[in-house]
This record gives structure tokens, sequence and C-alpha cells, in this order.
């Protein structure tokens, strides 16, 4: 698997996709979202965790630890967000959606990147800059922010596979949920001081192990 640094150049380009919406329909609860993508989503859509939960996400569990994830509609195998062939929140798209056709690898180097084969069927891609490809602002700080995250979530999932307690299991994901995803973050601030914010509280120490 050959890695990739941000400023590397990769097959990525599908020339606007050209109205192909293959990778919004039948991903299943495989787009899992973390904070910042819940952020973006309030500022595009201005409605609540609670509210986008009633219908445009889910919850899935992974490892233990319950994750709000991309819902799929039942009606058209597609994404919520899926309008006419496109994706009507694009400014505002999840991080793995963004990510796509490209993986992430998390090591002593920070954050690579890797192609994922056969993941995208678009013929004849360009080559493109992955920072031009992610089109994230203030690349370094969200990159940052992941290994963060990342290391949250691990943390937190070989805690529950450790003590293979239902009751503990239960009342970590209640806490981690209220504190990283339904406290409403303020869209009009920057998302960086609040989630670091959360991750300094008390409550956080309690499910994060400090």
């Amino acid at each position: 698997m050959i890695l990739y640094s941000a400023n590397d150049m990769v097959k990525a380009g599908t020339n606007d996709c050209r109205g192909c919406s293959q990778c919004c329909r039948g991903m299943g609860d495989s787009i899992l979202l973390d904070p910042y993508d819940i952020y973006m989503l309030q500022t595009a859509t201005g409605q609540t965790f609670s509210q986008l939960l009633q219908e445009k996400i889910g919850l899935h569990v992974e490892e233990g630890l319950i994750l709000p994830a991309m819902k799929i509609q039942e009606d058209t195998d597609a994404c919520g967000f899926l309008k006419e062939g496109r994706c009507s929140i694009h400014d505002y798209r999840p991080g793995l959606c963004r990510l796509f056709p490209l993986g992430r690898n998390y090591d002593e180097q920070g954050i690579r990147y890797f192609m994922l084969d056969d993941a995208c069927s678009a013929g004849n891609r360009t080559k493109v800059k992955i920072k031009k490809w992610l089109d994230v602002e203030r690349l370094p700080r969200y990159e940052e922010y992941l290994i963060v995250w990342h290391d949250i979530r691990k943390n937190i999932q070989q805690k529950i596979m450790e003590r293979k307690s239902d009751e503990y299991t239960h009342q970590v994901n209640v806490a981690f949920l209220e504190i990283f995803y339904q406290m409403p973050y303020q869209v009009q601030q920057d998302f960086y001081p609040q989630f670091e914010q959360r991750c300094q509280s008390e409550k956080a120490a309690g499910i994060c192990g400090r």
C-alpha cells in the first residue's frame, strides 16, 4: 500500500463526477460522523443533533462505541442529502465523503493517505493534490484534530472491550454522545476551541481515562 501526504498528487480527480452519484448510494451506515462533521451539518441545515437523528443520520455501534452515521433512505437506497444526483450539502459534506476514493492511515508520522482500489467507478481520473481534493480549511489543524479524535475513540473502545460490562458500556456511550455530539456546537464560532473545551471537561476525563 502506497501512503501519501496531503501535498502529494494522486489520481482522484473525477471531473466533477458529471452526475454520477454511485458512492452516495448503498453505503449503509459506513459513513461515520465525527464531531466536526456534526458541526458542519448543523451549519448547513440549522438543525440540532437530535433533529438530524430524526431523518438524516442514524446511530451505529463499532467495537462497543455508539457513533452517528449518515442514514440511507429506504425508498432510494441513497444518502438523504442526495438531490437529483448531486450532493445538496457539498460544501459541508462529511470528512469521509471528502476523502473518497482515498482512505486515511494513522501512524507515527501522523495522517497519511492511500487509494481505495476499485472503490470509484469513474474512468479517466486525473491527478490532483490531496489537500485540494479534500478542500478543508486549515487542513493541518484539521489533521491535528483528527489524530486527537482517533486516539479518543480508540482509547474508549479499548476500555469497553477490556471491561466487558454492559452497564459500563451504556454509561460511557451516554456520556460520549452527550459531550461530543448532543450538546449543540456554536456554528458562528470556530469549531476547534469548542472541541478542545469538551475534551478537557471533567466528564470527558472520566470516560477517556485521564
